[in-house]
């Protein structure tokens, strides 16, 4: 499975609540830059599963009808997500060629480096709106392949 990583874009800081922060115009101009990026390179996803928080869920949805491809809200990606409880969620994608992730920090980071089998797991910072492939033969830590990783200013 190909597993792509994308933190949401950038956020409006005033909201009721952290959970329903919109993105912002910037945020807005990111996301479409991430799709635009992924349909100029070809990339496919099988499925792109979301956090349901609005600013996720808001990036996820301008790739994926970018990419016409089927999203879903998915809790276990909300805010606090743990390395072990996303590899125990990725498992019933298995069969899937590839995956997008739509999530936040440091959830993201800490996923990564544990898929990579990095030492420090902090080792590694998503920033917003950036993407990441990581090349999984088998769903557990260790078992990735960095791709590449490239925020939306490079895109």
């Amino acid at each position: 499975m190909l597993l792509y990583l994308l933190r949401h874009a950038d956020a409006d800081t005033p909201a009721p609540s952290d959970t329903e922060r919109a993105l912002s115009e910037k945020g807005r101009a990111q996301a479409e830059k991430v799709g635009r990026f992924c349909e100029a390179h070809e990339l496919h996803f099988s499925v792109i599963l979301s956090s349901p928080v609005r600013r996720a869920r808001e990036t996820a949805e301008i790739v994926a009808e970018k990419m016409r491809a089927e999203l879903f809200l998915t809790p276990w990606l909300a805010c606090g997500m743990s390395p072990h409880t996303a590899l125990e969620e990725l498992r019933a994608y298995r069969s899937q060629g590839s995956v997008l992730l739509v999530g936040h920090e440091p959830d993201l980071g800490l996923l990564a480096a544990h898929l990579l089998g990095l030492a420090t797991p902090t080792a590694l910072h998503v920033r917003k709106a950036s993407l990441m492939a990581i090349d999984l033969g088998f769903i557990r830590a260790g078992a990735g392949c960095l791709q590449f990783a490239l925020p939306s200013r490079l895109m």
